[in-house]
């Protein structure tokens, strides 16, 4: 099969692994606005080119740069694809009509309902869950959370390590706290959170566990891959930080723990849309789901495809069935109950 080359700010990366053939047809180009920063997606990526010959123009930036652009540029945009982390972020290029509804067959039998939009607008294609690890030498088992209100519980005063409200991975946990509780109730735990907290919020979901683990709090909400990373690496300092601790995966006894994603969808504008379609698609074949599970430690959203070793040994869960456009819709009002709340 010939290389094909993938395109990312005149640089080419070579995908160095070959998968089945697909009946689809060789050639053209794909323009991609990439949120996602892993580097083990040039593999996903560029295997896509090899196998399609369809070449990959991407564009990697933040995504709110990103969704600016596509507004900005309108129906001039060469953007085919925009794929991004968090359903808040996904569902915001929705609102703002930048994204179109495609019907796939393949896409919709794949891909479980609560995690791919009502009108096929944007599908999910990884998953993350937000979980909470403890200090095991200060936190036993039969003590640690079982819950995400738990958090809220006066006895984890000075003891809660969480990023700021402002971070979107937060807003889409309250906004699923919001519609499980109600507005009234989920206000009360962002106050009591915010009461509980061990240090002003800084830093991303791995400083929470570094500062758990050296006891500045004993409790930290995290996504699974943060966690998960952690466990693989080799650095002995890592190594410590999982030694001395662990996880719950929140509210199994109820609705189950939340889940978020990384997710995609073809711009309204799309010049390439046939394109588009089929990259999708390719996004949730065995190899792609594979390289999603053992990349970057994320879940996959097919069922089937088996996990990484690290999310393995983290062991099975109950996630929540919530539509991700609802927590993604409730995105704004959870950071207004937050700030209320002095969870800043």
């Amino acid at each position: 099969m010939k290389r094909r080359a993938l395109v990312k700010t005149g640089l080419a990366f070579g995908s160095g692994l070959m998968i089945a053939r697909r009946a689809w047809a060789q050639g053209g180009t794909l323009n991609l606005y990439s949120a996602r920063h892993y580097n083990t997606d040039e593999a996903l990526y560029g295997n896509f080119a090899d196998m399609t010959g369809i070449k990959i123009n991407r564009v990697d930036a933040e995504p709110d740069p990103l969704v600016q652009r596509l507004r900005t540029e309108g129906d001039k945009s060469p953007c085919d694809v925009f794929i991004t982390v968090d359903a808040g972020r996904i569902e915001r290029a929705r609102e703002m009509g930048l994204l179109q509804s495609v019907k796939s067959d393949v896409l919709s039998k794949a891909i479980p309902a609560h995690l791919r939009d009502p009108d096929n607008s944007w599908f999910g294609f990884s998953k993350r869950a937000r979980v909470i690890v403890y200090n095991k030498e200060k936190v036993t088992a039969a003590n640690a959370p079982k819950n995400y209100e738990d958090l809220a519980d006066p006895k984890w005063k000075g003891k809660v390590l969480i990023r700021s409200s402002g971070h979107i991975y937060n807003q889409s946990l309250v906004g699923s706290i919001l519609a499980a509780d109600g507005p009234v109730k989920t206000e009360e735990w962002a106050k009591g959170v915010a009461a509980n907290l061990a240090r002003p919020p800084r830093g991303g979901d791995t400083d929470q566990i570094r500062a758990a683990a050296a006891g500045e709090g004993e409790l930290a909400v995290t996504n699974t891959y943060y966690y998960a990373n952690l466990m693989k690496s080799k650095k002995p300092e890592d190594m410590e930080v999982i030694s001395k601790t662990t996880l719950v995966f929140p509210n199994q006894g109820n609705r189950g723990t939340h889940i978020n994603l990384s997710a995609g969808g073809v711009a309204k504008y799309s010049p390439n849309k046939e394109a588009a379609i089929k990259f999708l698609e390719y996004l949730v074949s065995a190899p792609a789901q594979k390289y999603f599970a053992e990349g970057n430690n994320e879940y996959p959203v097919v069922a089937g495809v088996a996990l990484s070793d690290q999310l393995k040994t983290l062991g099975t869960f109950k996630e929540d069935q919530l539509n991700a456009r609802v927590f993604a819709q409730n995105n704004a009002e959870a950071l207004k109950i937050m700030d209320r709340a002095g969870w800043k």
